[in-house]
């Protein structure tokens, strides 16, 4: 079992930057592949990024890539999701996810995903 507590998010103006956090309750958390996904009212839940188990590769959706950058720190069992020149439309409830498989490669699938954070709202204002 991972426990996994987001932290960071708000409320910002459109342009602004945030930047989020997911902190592990497990010491082996560099075993697992992470991912960020978000759910805006009256959508589904939506993949944002994920990256490796030691960093070395991360991939983004496109609606978010260029200017999200997800980074972590295994010494922290913390992952982190850098949000830059916020917009509208990033409006949802943000949550990281733990790939339990043990795979190196990245994951964008709902369902490639073992445990999730409770979430934090993050609300961009025009």
């Amino acid at each position: 079992q991972v426990q996994l507590v987001e932290s960071g998010g708000g409320s910002v103006q459109a342009g602004g930057s945030l930047r989020l956090s997911c902190a592990a309750s497990r010491r082996t958390f560099s075993s697992y592949g992470m991912g960020w996904f978000r759910q805006a009212p009256g959508k589904e839940r939506e993949f944002v990024g994920a990256i490796s188990r030691n960093g070395g590769s991360t991939g983004y959706a496109d609606s978010v890539k260029g200017r999200f950058t997800i980074s972590r720190d295994n010494a922290k069992n913390t992952v982190y999701l850098q949000m830059n020149s916020l917009k509208p439309e990033d409006t949802a409830v943000y949550s990281c996810a733990a790939d339990g498989s043990g795979s190196y490669y990245l994951k964008s699938r709902i369902s490639d995903y073992d445990y999730w954070g409770q979430g934090t709202q993050v609300t961009v204002s025009s």
